[in-house]
């Protein structure tokens, strides 16, 4: 890519700082506020599971005794960039948080930890830091959205990668930073962004941490610029920008232009995905395919001789591959990016919830039988990266042959999920960790940001002792 006579940076600089609450849509505001609802609930969720256990000890290692900064659903004390690296890992750790399809990227697990660390640390109150979140959304998504779905294909996560320069930008704002401190922000974000997607190959951890660590890094970045610290002016488009350095033969497909179109007129937030299953979003429409079928036609183990699952291309690397460990998982992550395990699961229990993650369930062998039964074919109907499509054709014991076909996912841009029922999946992560009374009030408290609080009082409130 070449360099521009003005830097993608200092457009984005001069988006991030003209942005005031104010001047951001009313109904824009409303979805902000449920797509953070929903981060929250999942992140009380996440703390009932043993990842959570482990980060916190760790993070509290690093904290060391002077940690004061709450974290979401804890009673722990850390300090504030660790408590947007530990917030970011419960958001995103079970892989039921929000996604922007085009960009193929979780931007509210980093961006709001970044939004709410920031603005508390700097004492700001809560429509501000609503005002960084929207602005960190839209600028996620744009970025995520110039990739075309390349990064993933050469094994970077877009959510930890692309998330560092959205959370410079949102710590910028919110630390009150010029347009060229801003910008150099945004430079020095390119030398510590990351997210390698090699944990597809044992269900690792480490994808969970990256928009956590991404949030931290933004505000590790923005506060160096405040201080003078000088980085790059073109971290996007420059020789060895963040697009050419990252996508190898695949930057021959990427739109430069996606980065800075429509800012402030065509908002991205709206367009922002709810889960309505606790797995990679690629597997979903497939998910609810085979739940399809099974509700339809009564399916039992003994009834199914075979399955094929059509996917996008593009998404095979993710959830159909390496062959092995997708058709017998090695751990809950890894059943979360499972095609067959997540697809087998459906067709025998009629959904895949978060109880398809307990070890009870990752060692049926009734699911285990049907999911090494299961293959995959690349779907050439796919809409991808607009919908991420599946279809689940089954073959019968007598021969007979079953399908349907899911062609926008749930969840997505023309099928999206309501605010009620946001509401409902955050009751019901929430009855995972706490009482009614508790999610009542957190989610009182959530939707009416803006309304006079201080982000202060926000991140206390959504601690456990809150």
């Amino acid at each position: 890519m070449v360099e521009r006579e003005h830097p993608i940076s200092e457009t984005l600089s001069g988006f991030a700082l003209g942005l005031r609450h104010e001047s951001i849509p009313a109904p824009v505001l409303e979805r902000a506020r449920y797509l953070i609802l929903d981060a929250i609930g999942i992140a009380h969720a996440s703390t009932h599971y043993e990842f959570a256990r482990c980060s916190l000890s760790a993070i509290q290692e690093l904290s060391g005794a002077e940690g004061q900064t709450p974290v979401i659903g804890l009673a722990a004390r850390v300090s504030p960039r660790d408590a947007m690296l530990m917030n970011g890992i419960l958001i995103h750790g079970l892989d039921y948080d929000d996604t922007h399809a085009a960009g193929i990227i979780h931007a509210t697990a980093s961006t709001f930890p970044c939004a709410l660390g920031t603005a508390a640390s700097a004492g700001l109150d809560a429509q501000a830091m609503l005002a960084a979140y929207v602005c960190g959304m839209e600028v996620a998504a744009r970025l995520a959205s110039v990739a075309k779905g390349g990064l993933h294909q050469v094994g970077f996560h877009p959510t930890g990668l692309v998330g560092a320069f959205a959370c410079a930008i949102v710590s910028g704002k919110l630390l009150g930073l010029g347009p060229a401190q801003l910008a150099s922000a945004q430079g020095i974000a390119l030398s510590v962004a990351s997210g390698s997607m090699e944990f597809l190959q044992e269900g690792a951890w480490t994808k969970r941490m990256h928009p956590g660590w991404a949030a931290a890094a933004g505000f590790t970045c923005a506060t160096l610029a405040r201080h003078g610290f000088q980085g790059p002016k073109h971290p996007y488009e420059g020789r060895f920008g963040l697009f050419d350095s990252h996508l190898g033969a695949w930057a021959e497909h990427a739109d430069i232009t996606l980065a800075i179109a429509g800012l402030g007129e065509d908002w991205e937030l709206p367009k922002v995905n709810i889960k309505p299953i606790p797995a990679c979003h690629f597997t979903h429409a497939a998910a609810d395919a085979a739940a399809h079928l099974r509700e339809r036609h009564g399916l039992a183990g003994q009834d199914i001789r075979a399955v094929r699952v059509l996917v996008p291309a593009e998404v095979v690397k993710t959830v159909c591959e390496p062959v092995s460990t997708k058709k017998r998982p090695q751990n809950s992550y890894d059943a979360q990016f499972s095609l067959p395990y997540i697809v087998a699961t459906a067709l025998l229990r009629g959904r895949f919830g978060l109880t398809a993650l307990e070890d009870a369930a990752l060692h049926d062998e009734q699911v285990l039988a049907l999911a090494s039964r299961i293959e995959y074919e690349a779907d050439p109907l796919s809409p991808f990266p607009k919908y991420y499509s599946g279809e689940v054709i089954v073959t019968l014991a007598d021969g007979r042959e079953l399908r349907h076909r899911e062609q926008v996912n749930r969840g997505g841009e023309d099928r999206p999920i309501s605010n009620d029922d946001i509401a409902r999946k955050f009751h019901e992560n929430m009855a995972l960790v706490t009482d009614s009374a508790r999610a009542d009030r957190v989610r009182e408290l959530v939707l009416s940001i803006g309304s006079g609080m201080t982000a202060r009082s926000l991140q206390q409130s959504l601690a456990a002792d809150g």
